[in-house]
């Protein structure tokens, strides 16, 4: 039986995880759970799974939490140890009685926790973006120096590591991943800057958090998606392509030296790439209705227009640059996706703001998580300067 470790457990990709663990009781147990402000669900989760361990964001949730398991009815000998903060995620994510770190916490929050587990050896089923966005260089070389098993979470990545499987990664020439296109695919670009936030938050395939779903509207995410990529796969950012499939039901394919072209396809629900990396190498049954392929069915597949979706070119940009800009990057798409929400800058400004965080930020190459920690930081400071200067020239 393999152990758990949730590392944002009250979000989307933490619930889909203890699905998935609920199906397969015999196989997983959870030893830790940690998880951000929402102490009502995460109370709900100790008293169905019985963890050893539980952590929240700050000092002031954990007496929400007592409160909320008091009324759970759950005996007090039955509570999990309890604690919050960055150095409490960190104990979760290495303890000892921990196989399994599922790295689903959102920001840059989750990065050092991460990077802990993959020196400590656990096997890594990522969703955490910062990871690899802000920390690539540094998280892979403990994973190569440690052996670390780091197997993506996200439907992309997953479909790209079971294509790789297929043949040599030597004559593996090419990345293909998708993209929905999000909910702005086919609205024409002098209409973009009148959208509203309830607009872009209605993405056509996923449910998700409100950033991620913004990503997905401007193509960032899928920028993110290209350097964890290069990163999880050692390709050079010329050699993945991302290509529009509204469909959303092919994931990701690689072409390999002979032409051929081998794609993963499977229905679109998070379960299926996490059982995959929970079960890893072998198989389990599929946690989710099977494709029908009797039912007639047609796939769409077209470039991205690089002109309306500006963020996707400054990810790949940002990772033929390196350095620091991979985190600033994200630290400026953060500030300015919230901005966006909060209708201080409208839709197409948040591709204004980070080009603009970029251009002025001074390029660095980070060599610890504190480092890291302080670019993402300086990076958020003069992105929200960037955010206040169109603010007031809108005003």
């Amino acid at each position: 039986m393999r152990s758990v470790t949730l590392l944002g457990s009250t979000g989307s990709i933490g619930t889909s995880a203890l699905d998935v663990i609920r199906q397969w009781p015999e196989l997983f147990r959870v030893h830790s759970l940690v998880a951000g402000k929402n102490t009502h669900s995460l109370a709900l989760q100790i008293q169905e799974f019985r963890p050893q361990f539980a952590a929240v964001a700050e000092e002031s949730d954990l007496e929400c939490l007592r409160s909320d398991l008091r009324e759970t009815g759950l005996e007090r000998s039955q509570w999990p140890d309890l604690s919050w903060g960055p150095e409490a995620r960190i104990a979760a994510a290495t303890s000892n009685s921990t196989d399994i770190v599922l790295s689903a916490i959102v920001g840059i929050a989750g990065l050092e926790a991460t990077y802990e587990a993959v020196k400590r050896g656990k096997l890594i089923a990522l969703a955490n973006k910062e990871t690899l966005v802000a920390g690539g260089q540094l998280v892979m070389q403990a994973a190569r120096d440690r052996g670390t098993e780091i197997l993506p979470v996200d439907s992309e990545h997953n479909g790209a590591h079971q294509c790789l499987r297929a043949g040599a990664r030597s004559d593996a020439i090419k990345l293909i991943l998708t993209a929905s296109g999000g909910p702005f695919r086919n609205t024409p670009v002098e209409r973009l800057s009148s959208v509203t936030p309830a607009e872009a938050l209605n993405h056509p395939t996923w449910k998700m958090g409100q950033r991620i779903t913004i990503d997905s509207a401007t193509l960032m995410n899928k920028g993110f998606e290209v350097i964890e990529a290069c990163w999880l796969f050692d390709f050079a950012p010329r050699d993945v392509e991302v290509v529009v499939h509204p469909q959303s039901q092919v994931h990701a394919m690689v072409e390999y030296s002979d032409g051929s072209v081998i794609a993963q396809v499977c229905a679109t629900d998070m379960r299926m790439p996490i059982q995959y990396a929970f079960t890893w190498p072998e198989r389990g049954a599929a946690p989710v209705p099977r494709l029908d392929w009797k039912d007639s069915r047609h796939w769409d597949f077209f470039p991205p227009d690089f002109s309306k979706f500006p963020l996707l070119r400054l990810a790949y940009e940002a990772q033929e640059t390196g350095g620091s800009s991979g985190c600033t990057l994200n630290a400026a798409d953060e500030v300015a996706v919230e901005a966006f929400l909060k209708e201080h800058i409208p839709f197409p400004a948040i591709a204004e703001v980070v080009a603009d965080t970029l251009s002025r930020f001074p390029q660095r190459t980070p060599g610890t998580v504190g480092e890291i920690l302080e670019i993402d930081r300086e990076s958020r400071a003069l992105a929200r300067e960037c955010v206040r200067q169109r603010a007031a020239v809108q005003a």
